[in-house]
């Protein structure tokens, strides 16, 4: 069996014009998954330059294997079976910005360089006033593209033809709108000057894009096989669903610069993405995020087993059906086809989507899924979506820590003040002052929760009965 590199598999080399905030599964089986099928289908002819949006992360695995890796999409197409395996040859190089800080800035001297693409997770568009500009780099996402930027301004001289396209795919609803907010607020921190100022708002162009494609990632159960078939020793391949939506609210000439729908695939270039953003958010992140906490706290590792569960499956429904689709204003019959692909692509027969692996940054997901359809709900109903509310106090569960009761070890995963918050929390023992406690964090939610009619007393009756009973039997009792 042969090591994957560019030595040992024949692949193209394209001009680098795009900058990837962001090496992860999704990026790679899903924007880097499009860019190759640009390529081969509709001369975009570009290659790109992955750049490490944190200190720790994949590129030195990347950089062993050449950047190259095979994404493999499993599932229904039309009713056909689908389960292939591509070889993706567009990442030319990943830097790492924390040891190669110069390495990353010369990207922006680069005068091919069109895009920038990120996915830095929700918590990556944010504004951390404790950045400079001569941090090499700066810490947060907005940050280190506001250096990238400026230096190319200076190294072009304000050429306005040396301006970027940048297309945010966080899941923030208008994440477009937000980054361009959050780079202002660097220009004027720094001092920037009203020169770079103009050039940002006429040379460059920030899109609000919305991003759909379930990626569970590296195939632990199949890769033997899947390297057998290869008979390439590649360590990096992504498995993901066949279904694949990426909706960029952009006028036309965006679409002719970057030709993805002109390549077959469903990339939407539209005015506004807010009717996608909000029934996609609702009705596939915000069960997923719930579905998540609830499964793994009792004993269920796969979403697919989860939806099948005779329990999980129903609480499942009643969160899609009877609640978040409730929040909606589109017609019902569309809400319902919607919803109903969204299972179908759940039970993916092919896909095991660790729920785990969604579970990263689990408040900040919440906060963005599913706490508007809460307060929606509770608006519309005049009560509380006992559903929704379970599901916060499952993640608030997850988050104590620990091993369930099969003795597979719990291990959350988020930012370090959100997870010493809830284990300071967990440690009086105390679950009214876990469910005040979390509920206040403002720097969560971005108010205090607990200001919610009966929303404590509520998370709190439900910790209580998780703690006394566990989760299947509380899912349960819910459910009847």
């Amino acid at each position: 069996m042969k090591d994957l590199n560019r030595k040992t598999a024949r692949v193209k080399a394209y001009p680098e014009r795009v900058i990837q905030f962001g090496e992860g599964n999704f990026l790679r089986a899903f924007v880097d998954w499009i860019i190759y099928n640009m390529n081969e289908k509709a001369n975009f002819n570009s290659s790109v330059v992955v750049v490490q949006p944190i200190e720790k992360g994949m590129v030195d695995m990347l950089n062993t294997q050449d950047n190259l890796y095979h994404v493999n999409l499993q599932g229904l197409d039309k009713g056909k079976v689908v389960n292939d395996l591509t070889l993706i040859d567009v990442i030319s190089r990943s830097l790492n910005p924390y040891s190669q800080n110069e390495e990353f800035l010369k990207l922006a001297d680069q005068p091919e360089m069109r895009f920038v693409i990120s996915n830095t997770t929700e918590a990556g568009i944010t504004f951390d006033p404790s950045c400079k500009l001569e941090d090499a780099p700066a810490s947060s996402y907005p940050g280190k593209l506001t250096q990238l930027l400026y230096r190319r301004f200076k190294t072009f001289k304000g050429d306005r033809r040396m301006g970027l396209i940048i297309f945010p795919c966080e899941l923030i609803f208008l994440n477009g709108h937000k980054l361009k907010e959050t780079i202002y607020q660097y220009i004027e921190l720094w001092g920037l000057g009203d020169e770079f100022k103009a050039w940002f708002e006429e040379a460059c162009a920030v899109y609000a894009t919305l991003v759909d494609r379930i990626v569970p990632g590296f195939p632990r159960k199949d890769i033997d096989a899947i390297k057998e078939k290869l008979q390439y020793n590649d360590n990096l391949v992504v498995q993901a669903e066949i279904f694949h939506l990426w909706v960029i609210e952009a006028p036309q000439e965006v679409a002719n610069e970057f030709p993805a729908d002109k390549a077959g695939l469903n990339v939407l270039f539209v005015p506004s993405e807010a009717p996608y953003h909000e029934r996609k958010v609702c009705l596939l992140n915000g069960p997923h995020t719930v579905l998540s906490p609830v499964a793994y706290l009792s004993g269920i590792d796969i979403v697919r087993d989860a939806c099948q569960h005779p329990v999980v499956g129903k609480y499942i429904r009643k969160v899609m059906y009877d609640e978040l689709m409730e929040t909606l204003n589109l017609p019902k019959d569309e809400l319902t086809r919607f919803a109903d692909d969204v299972l179908e692509r759940f039970n993916n027969p092919f896909v095991d989507h660790a729920v785990t692996s969604i579970m990263l940054n689990s408040f900040p997901k919440f906060e963005t899924r599913d706490l508007p359809g809460l307060k929606t709900y509770l608006e519309r109903k005049g009560e509380l979506p006992k559903g929704l509310v379970l599901g916060l106090a499952a993640i608030i569960t997850y988050y104590k820590g620990g091993v369930r009761a099969d003795g597979a070890e719990i291990v959350p995963n988020d930012a370090p003040e959100i997870v010493n918050l809830l284990k300071s929390l967990w440690a009086t023992g105390d679950t009214e002052k876990v469910a005040k406690g979390v509920l206040a964090a403002t720097s969560i939610w971005g108010e205090d929760l607990n200001k919610i009619p009966g929303l404590t007393a509520a998370v709190k009756a439900d910790l209580d009965s998780i703690q006394e009973k566990g989760m299947l039997e509380t899912v349960s009792k819910l459910i009847e």
